[in-house]
């Protein structure tokens, strides 16, 4: 197949796993091009690691008529200006969770990709690994009748006792909806389709966050995000799902996805991964059966959504990781604030397509 063009923008943490997989088990569908970064002696570094284009900055990597997609790997501040920069620069892009903010952004950026008919793409990908394309596969085909329920989540005590620059996470765009959110409502999304209306609330446990890791310890971080969040989801199908992602929780033993059926329930793996474990429970058993992975990329694939898109193109269908559902995604966040902080139920403004399973 003709290999697609990419080049990086922004170059940080994150950035190290897309470059190995770019340039290692994606190379059939890609080809990594080009750099940049804020930082020139990072992108110079990175630059001579993979033997690509180092750009001085983002205009004159979009200026470059060989760079067909750009993969924007900045913080989600800079998420929407710069997609749109992209999408007006004629070139396809690829952007970390989330996609924007607001959904007001992400339906701009999304109306702005099929104006100009470009692919716009979004993380998570790891939906489309072996972990929970197999659960799809479950449910589809009737292991646990139809689904009527699920929860969801996703607790830890924040990034202060081991990130290097955790200011960010307790800040607008941060916390832990949006941070790690984006993971779990999209396997849900993935797994039971799109999401209806919803309900919530939402608290700030602590208003300050003291940094115990290196080299910012002793810094004291002021909180401007809520850090415990409790969601209900209503989806489309009239499945309800509970969802609670919090910075507030030493320690727990709930599961990160669970689907319950009519006819039996399902353990679904961390959706930050692409693996298992899978466990399955029939209705009668007392017990839960582990299940076989059925699908490939069971280890770290991040750069997936990228190269199904190149599929995409090249075989005329539509990419999964795709700018709707990216875009839903950001309404389901921004809605179960809106319905915490109003007391409210909200109903989306916003629907996408099932993605389709993998074959």
């Amino acid at each position: 197949m003709k290999k697609l063009h990419v080049a990086i923008i922004g170059l940080g943490k994150i950035s190290g796993i897309y470059l190995e997989n770019l340039s290692g088990m994606f190379k059939k569908q890609v080809e990594l091009v080009g750099v940049t970064d804020l930082i020139q002696e990072r992108a110079k570094e990175v630059a001579e690691t993979y033997q690509v284009k180092q750009y001085a900055s983002v205009e004159e990597l979009l200026g470059d008529s060989s760079v067909e997609l750009v993969l924007n790997l900045t913080t989600p501040q800079s998420h929407f200006a710069l997609c749109k920069q992209v999408l007006e620069a004629g070139k396809h892009v690829y952007v970390e969770k989330p996609l924007s903010l607001t959904a007001k952004e992400a339906s701009a950026l999304v109306q702005l990709a099929k104006a100009k008919h470009l692919v716009l793409g979004g993380a998570p990908d790891t939906f489309l690994g072996s972990g929970i394309q197999t659960c799809r596969k479950l449910i589809d085909d009737g292991w646990i009748g139809r689904p009527v329920a699920a929860s969801a989540f996703m607790m830890n005590h924040g990034h202060e006792g081991w990130h290097p620059d955790p200011e960010f996470y307790y800040q607008t765009g941060g916390g832990p909806l949006f941070d790690m959110g984006p993971y779990y409502i999209t396997a849900l999304i993935n797994l039971l389709g799109p999401v209806q209306s919803v309900a919530g609330y939402a608290q700030k446990s602590f208003p300050e966050r003291i940094i115990t890791s290196e080299p910012k310890r002793g810094k004291v971080i002021d909180v401007g995000v809520d850090t415990h969040i409790a969601g209900l989801l209503q989806f489309r199908s009239g499945c309800i799902a509970t969802l609670v992602t919090s910075f507030d929780v030493w320690k727990h033993s709930m599961p990160s996805i669970e689907i319950y059926g009519t006819e039996g329930s399902l353990r679904v793996p961390d959706p930050n991964t692409f693996g298992g474990p899978i466990s399955y429970c029939r209705m009668g058993a007392k017990e839960w059966t582990d299940i076989p992975l059925l699908f490939d990329y069971p280890e770290n694939s991040r750069g997936l959504g990228i190269a199904d898109i190149a599929e995409a193109i090249e075989r005329g269908r539509e990419h999964r990781a795709s700018g709707d559902l990216a875009r839903h995604v950001v309404d389901v966040m921004e809605s179960i604030l809106k319905a915490s902080h109003g007391h409210e139920q909200v109903r989306l403004s916003s629907t996408c397509e099932q993605p389709s399973p993998r074959k």
